[in-house]
């Protein structure tokens, strides 16, 4: 197996998604996790803007925000993570209802369906979990990064979304299935 098929081989493992979902999660529930997300759709944005740091970094560019303590690694810019996949709704995975049970399952997240809305909070356990992984350096990056987004992209579900579809309108132009070079 070459170095190429082992960076493909991590997008497959549930592990660092389900890490990267509960940093995100952590960020937006604040000191006493009494924050959560609304919604697999802004989570799903939300998540995006985490998962390709040359993404966020415009979004904040065309927000007027400060991309200073983004930092960007070259490997960030130029390696297999770094391409986007078109998938159904535009490049968000199809799988988050599939992490968001694992992580039920493990008790680490709470997903609360009110009428059609559905809220996504860390449970007490997830909390601690999240806090002790944020902490942990090879996850700094993502931590910083969630920061950022609860900072600046703390918006309805919708105001996200459209705020997407306007910045990057090349996302859901493309076939499924088809990796977008950034």
């Amino acid at each position: 197996m070459d170095y190429v098929e082992v960076l493909a081989d991590l997008d497959e493992q549930p592990v660092l998604h389900k890490s990267r979902l509960l940093l995100l999660l952590y960020a937006f529930a604040g000191e006493n996790n009494e924050g959560a997300i609304e919604g697999i759709t802004k989570l799903a944005k939300l998540d995006f803007l985490l998962r390709y740091p040359t993404m966020l970094k415009h979004a904040l560019e065309v927000k007027g925000a400060s991309t200073r303590d983004l930092s960007i690694e070259d490997h960030e810019l130029y390696s297999v993570e770094s391409e986007m996949v078109r998938y159904r709704f535009g490049p968000w995975d199809h799988r988050y209802r599939f992490y968001l049970n694992l992580l039920v399952g493990e008790g680490l997240i709470k997903v609360i369906s009110e009428g059609r809305k559905v809220i996504i909070a860390l449970s007490d356990k997830g909390f601690a979990f999240a806090n002790k992984l944020s902490a942990n350096s090879l996850m700094q990056i993502y931590t910083k990064r969630a920061g950022i987004l609860k900072r600046h992209f703390d918006m309805t579900s919708t105001n996200l979304m459209n705020f997407i579809y306007d910045t990057f309108p090349e996302i859901v132009s493309l076939n499924s299935g088809k990796r977008i070079q950034l």
